[in-house]
């Protein structure tokens, strides 16, 4: 009925529509499919903010997954369940069904944080200052079409105003909110892609439990926009796994995938590691959460299980020994493996230790399997 509420606008008819008839058009507008279908992995792991009537040695998690549909368009899903006392992991069985989440309406921008993305991005000139002319410190999509809309007159059958103007909107529906209901249960909750960077899918995310310096707690991802072409770095980010912010990532370091937030500033600084080059592990440091301008190599591959390139598996864990990162390396014949190494607290460009051979990898009749699928 929701889906049919969205669709009622373009019925060619004012006649009144029987409850059976309003069915059968939302369920053809909602186009199911198994959004599972193809693949379900790169899964990242954060307690769950609510651990509520959870018994005594007890901790109850949320899993997210990369869920890939037969046309390789990929989705973040979520899975939840709790490690008990002794250490083993168990996952609720999820719902079979999932939901959308609602974009949420007059989603409000910063204006001097989108003029210095657009500055990112290459698209400040005279035609982008007039057509931000009209806006406040605070607007909306709608009042950004309506705005290009007024200096369009102006500049008809001109290609850079075209650049500017889709560029202009490209960047703002990559900022957008979704939000879910609140009585839905975790597990029916899907991020399906939304913007123009996502056309082509919503991938690996690495979500991370961050702590601020007042105590306060966000659950931010990094994850990776594909439009088909060109994969773009982006960041979501939410309190309670009902509301969502998506946030585009800019500064001449964002690129390339595998980005993944350290759990607390590091000295002041928001930190990160990542991978711009496809082959190395670099650490950055950043004051903005949002920009991101240089890099220092922390890894290069030194192994033979690791030869043609390293990544991380997700954000690195605080311990009292020092930051522990699970790594993964590729080695001969794509074969890839997992490993770990140690950063120092206080200094995390100081590499403690590292496995020299993993602590997981894949047998002969995993390489098999994988071959034949």
């Amino acid at each position: 009925m929701q889906r049919f509420e969205q669709i009622k606008p373009q019925l060619l008819t004012d006649e009144p529509l029987t409850e059976d008839r309003k069915l059968l058009l939302g369920a053809y507008f909602t186009m199911e499919y198994s959004l599972e279908s193809a693949a379900l992995f790169n899964p990242s792991m954060i307690w769950h903010p609510d651990q509520t009537n959870v018994p005594p040695g007890f901790k109850r998690f949320i899993l997210s997954l990369r869920a890939t549909e037969r046309g390789h368009v990929s989705s973040i899903s979520f899975r939840m369940g709790y490690i008990d006392e002794a250490g083993k992991i168990v996952l609720r069985k999820p719902s079979r069904y999932v939901t959308s989440p609602a974009m949420v309406p007059n989603h409000l921008f910063n204006r001097s944080m989108f003029e210095r993305k657009l500055y990112e991005l290459r698209l400040e000139n005279s035609i982008q200052e007039k057509m931000m002319a009209g806006l406040g410190d605070e607007f909306s999509l709608l009042e950004l079409e309506a705005q290009i809309k007024r200096v369009s007159a102006q500049y008809r059958y001109n290609a850079e105003y075209e650049t500017i103007a889709s560029g202009l909107l490209a960047l703002a529906k990559s900022n957008y909110e979704v939000h879910f209901d609140d009585d839905q249960s975790l597990d029916e909750r899907c991020i399906f892609p939304n913007s123009p960077n996502e056309t082509n899918g919503i991938e690996d995310a690495r979500f991370v439990q961050f702590t601020d310096e007042n105590g306060q707690i966000t659950y931010y991802a990094t994850y990776t926009a594909y439009n088909g072409r060109v994969t773009f770095p982006q960041l979501l980010e939410t309190k309670d796994f009902t509301h969502f912010s998506v946030s585009t990532l800019n500064g001449a370091e964002v690129s390339n995938k595998g980005m993944a937030l350290f759990p607390r500033k590091v000295n002041g600084k928001y930190a990160m590691i990542s991978r711009q080059d496809g082959e190395n592990i670099y650490l950055m440091y950043s004051e903005d959460l949002y920009f991101w301008q240089t890099k220092d190599i922390l890894l290069k591959p030194t192994y033979h299980w690791e030869y043609v390139q390293l990544g991380n598996c997700g954000s690195p864990i605080e311990t009292e020994a020092g930051w522990l990162v699970l790594s993964h390396g590729v080695g001969p014949m794509r074969k890839y493996a997992i490993g770990a190494f140690l950063l120092d607290l206080n200094d995390p460009s100081k590499v403690i230790g590292r496995t020299a051979e993993p602590i997981l990898s894949p047998d002969e009749n995993e390489r098999k399997a994988m071959c034949q699928t």
